[in-house]
């Protein structure tokens, strides 16, 4: 069993930490270990005392894929199930329909699977040594997940996402960061902390408020203009009718720092 290869954590702050720690496989995926990493991806979404997911891997490396031989030892019929298994209502991915802000720290290596789940982050910060390939094609495949054939495109843009997925090679952490795909880069040993930086810059944010945002901006990949207005609208007046927005307007007058409880 592989599961217990990933690691749970939540501080006093809120912040939660979802780890992925195998060393010896350099983090590499099995279908045991995703089981557990969506399970605790369900748990912190469901946890209302979690106000950010952090995600990230355990000695210098974030994750190296699928484990082959894990998958060598799957029944092909199951393969594809498994590995695009819907999630949501018209969501695939766990940490995109997380309601919380989900950052990536991301030292080291992150391909195949490992690039697939960097790109369902919403914040993307990496260490100097930090890499992406999406090397299916060199396994004859397509992005797993299918982040990398719908997400990725929206993030970088077609043509690079294309040349990345065509040719399967490494993207290093400044070109990451150039071309947006990345937010910061710093040196090894400050990902951490530049992580809980992050995070703790949203803890003065309405949760109520950002669990909108977050489902408008990912849903709204989807929808054309009419459609997400629509939405927008539904949002808005919520947020209006929100003990967060009382609470946002009253710390603002009054001069203090606001106690949102993201209701």
């Amino acid at each position: 069993m592989t599961a217990h290869h990933i690691v749970y954590t939540v501080d006093d702050d809120g912040i939660a930490t979802l780890a992925i720690e195998r060393a010896e496989k350099r983090n590499a995926m099995t279908w045991a270990m995703l089981g557990a990493f969506n399970a605790r991806i369900a748990d912190a979404s469901a946890d209302d005392k979690v106000r950010v997911l952090i995600v990230t891997g355990a000695d210098n490396a974030f994750c190296a894929g699928t484990d082959l031989a894990d998958l060598n030892a799957t029944p092909e019929s199951e393969r594809g199930s498994r590995a695009g298994t819907r999630e949501g209502q018209n969501i695939w991915w766990n940490l995109v329909r997380c309601p919380k802000p989900v950052i990536g720290a991301i030292d080291g290596s992150a391909v195949g699977m490992g690039a697939e789940i960097s790109s369902q982050c919403d914040v993307r910060l990496v260490s100097t040594r930090a890499r992406f390939a999406w090397n299916f094609s060199h396994r004859g495949l397509v992005p797993d997940t299918g982040a990398g054939s719908w997400l990725l495109p929206r993030l970088i843009g077609p043509s690079r996402a294309l040349r990345l997925l065509y040719s399967g090679a490494f993207l290093d952490a400044a070109e990451a960061v150039r071309i947006g795909y990345a937010d910061q880069v710093v040196a090894p040993g400050a990902l951490r902390e530049a992580a809980l930086a992050e995070a703790r810059s949203y803890l003065k944010s309405s949760p109520f408020s950002i669990r909108h945002i977050k489902e408008l901006v990912w849903a709204g990949l989807e929808r054309d203009v009419a459609a997400h207005m629509g939405e927008h609208r539904k949002a808005l007046q919520a947020c209006f009718a929100s003990e967060d927005h009382k609470e946002g307007v009253a710390s603002f007058l009054e001069r203090r720092p606001a106690k949102f409880t993201g209701r």
